[in-house]
């Protein structure tokens, strides 16, 4: 049956007023993840879907509530595929255990409930993974009579398109200007449509994606998807070599560090959001939705830590392809994750941002800098590489080839001022941290010369690295401050330098070391929570905490042999988690409140590091 033209919905789309349902949750960082290694969505606390941007991670986002406070019209007007119930009075939200699959539960003032299974299909099929560009959300009634209504508002171009509405007999097209998304649903369509309440007999299924038409049922393709989504995650998890101690809180920070990974070319993402700020009204809003070279190597570590190697060949695909074209040359600090090495930085003027708090970025700017850790961190994303008899695809003397001109580029660069890993946009120095990085390149291509079997290399390297190291360590270090400084010769404090012990730079017990540490707490921290630096940047002091510097810390305190507080700023961090179990970026140290971006892949790699650190082992129990 061809699709009929529906009534065109009106502008904007609006639910019909009820005294029954209330206005919608307020922008926050309590939501879950759903995602498929294509795409990714938000969902908050009331089964609402607040952001998620399509065809790919960095696309439109055809959700975008996060970011667009209730109340706008027109353009301004949010979006979002909220399912709700009549007289509201609580719900609870979790994962099914070990997977990516969510679950909210909504009860109304009766005790009449429904549940709400959202999730992203992904499991194998024709000797491929199968994941495709589709939200599954699942209704199950559980008690009474409950009344729902679908509040489903598409839009295309950053809000500033309404689809036109095409209808069948069980599904609706929401026609846009560069692609088409189809609602298949045995709800009743005419109810989709309107936002009219009706009320739960049976179970319901919705399934928005690609204007394709489904193979069979929609109820048999939404529970054979669901049993198998559950399966392969079930199985990925069961494989992780997990720690003794805080097991879910690893497995949930895995599978987040998974999702952050765009499979079809490798790239891992540094979060699925723009323009969350770092601190209330601050205006440090950035598009994070790009691949770092630093940030993959840190989620690639952390996943092998686990035994979880998939991901780090997925990700070599990715950067050997950048580290071919950048031909031995400058190669940028982040890249699209397919490719693009122009991200210009826009605003979205029309939208109002998280919580009002504008603006609303698109790209980003860092795209331009010169950043001279990204060598070191790409040598130390591919290292194990040479290493690891598990993989498929083993690194050889080609590969090494490659990577030497990585290798020669940071030698050139090592001992020049840039922006630092902080992405300074208006000040360049001779960064401690970035000529660490270049001292860690050399390092770990000698290492790798040495296990290919090719000693006049491995001396070479070896040469230049313990050249560096000399330098660094003299250069680096302000005797006043009995510290190693954030730059040579400089005075100001950054916990970067607490990768000096993380990459195996300095022995930790180093009275060097451990004064900087003990200098880093008395001017960084408030309390368990580590800010990244001392001194002003762009926007003044920043005003909350840097989650992976208080991870740095938990390590470097480890790591200096004072576990017992390691364990208890771990514990800190645990509690500083949402509901199901994700960190943002920073921390506001009094609030306990998240900001920045979200879910932080280098936040979700410090869950996983500190607990491999401080786990008891597994003999202790068995």
């Amino acid at each position: 049956m061809s699709d009929l033209q529906a009534p065109p919905p009106p502008a904007p789309a609006e639910a019909p007023q009820s005294a029954g349902f209330p206005p919608p949750l307020p922008a926050s960082l309590s939501v879950g993840l759903i995602g498929n290694c294509g795409y990714s969505a938000l969902v908050d606390q009331r089964a609402r879907i607040v952001w998620c941007c399509m065809p790919r991670f960095d696309g439109d986002p055809v959700f975008n509530a996060l970011l667009q406070p209730d109340g706008g019209t027109g353009a301004a007007s949010p979006s979002a595929f909220g399912i709700e119930i009549e007289d509201f009075d609580s719900s609870v939200q979790w994962y099914e255990p070990n997977t990516a699959v969510l679950r909210t539960r909504l009860t109304d003032k009766s005790g009449a409930s429904v549940e709400i299974t959202d999730f992203a299909p992904r499991f194998p099929s024709r000797s491929r993974t199968f994941r495709p560009l589709t939200i599954i959300r699942r209704v199950r009634l559980l008690s009474g009579a409950p009344r729902i209504r679908v509040n489903l508002d598409v839009r295309y171009d950053w809000g500033r398109v309404a689809p036109s509405v095409t209808r069948g007999s069980n599904h609706l097209r929401y026609v846009g200007p560069e692609f088409t998304l189809r609602l298949n649903t045995d709800a009743p369509i005419s109810h989709v449509l309107s936002k009219a309440p009706f009320l739960v007999t049976r179970n319901y299924d919705f399934l928005l994606g690609t204007d394709e038409t489904l193979t069979s049922g929609i109820e048999e393709t939404a529970e054979l998807f669901e049993q198998e989504t559950i399966g392969y995650w079930r199985k990925w998890s069961q494989r992780l070599a997990i720690p003794l101690e805080w097991q879910e809180a690893v497995i949930r920070a895995a599978i987040t560090l998974k999702l952050s990974l765009y499979e079809d070319t490798g790239a891992i993402v540094a979060a699925m959001t723009t323009s969350i700020p770092e601190a209330p009204g601050s205006q440090r809003n950035w598009d994070y939705r790009y691949c770092w070279l630093r940030d993959a190597f840190f989620v690639v570590r952390a996943l092998n830590s686990l035994s979880e190697v998939g991901t780090m060949e997925d990700y070599l695909r990715w950067l050997s392809n950048v580290v071919v074209a950048s031909g031995g040359e400058h190669v940028q600090p982040l890249y699209g994750i397919g490719f693009e090495k122009e991200l210009p930085e826009s605003f979205v003027e029309h939208l109002g941002g998280y919580r009002g708090m504008g603006p609303v970025r698109v790209g980003n700017q860092a795209q331009e800098h010169f950043q001279h850790d990204v060598y070191g961190n790409i040598v130390l994303g591919a290292a194990q590489a040479f290493h690891d008899h598990r993989l498929l695809h083993r690194a050889g003397r080609a590969e090494f080839a490659q990577l030497e001109k990585v290798g020669e580029q940071a030698i050139r660069v090592y001992g020049t001022p840039d922006a630092g890993m902080w992405e300074l946009r208006t000040r360049a120095r001779i960064h401690t941290s970035s000529a660490l990085m270049s001292w860690a390149a050399c390092d770990r291509l000698a290492k790798i010369a040495r296990a290919l079997g090719l000693a006049e290399r491995a001396a070479y390297w070896h040469d230049h690295a313990r050249r560096m190291q000399a330098e660094i360590l003299e250069k680096s270090w302000n005797p006043d401050r009995r510290a190693f400084a954030e730059s040579f010769g400089g005075r100001d404090l950054d916990a970067s330098v607490l990768l000096m012990a993380e990459v195996g730079f300095i022995d930790p017990r180093d009275e060097r070391f451990v004064a900087t540490v003990d200098a880093l707490e008395k001017y960084l921290c408030d309390g368990p929570y580590m800010r990244r630096y001392e001194a002003p940047d762009d926007f003044g002091k920043p005003e909350t905490a840097f989650n992976i510097c208080t991870f740095w810390r938990i390590d470097a305190l480890a790591r200096i042999g004072r576990k017992d507080e390691a364990r208890a700023i771990f514990e800190t961090m645990l509690a500083a988690r949402n509901h199901v179990g994700m960190l943002s970026e920073d921390t506001h140290p009094v609030t306990g409140e998240m900001w920045g971006n979200f879910p932080q892949t280098y936040s979700m790699v410090g869950i996983i590091n500190a607990a491999v650190r401080l786990s008891e082992p597994w003999d202790t129990a068995i």
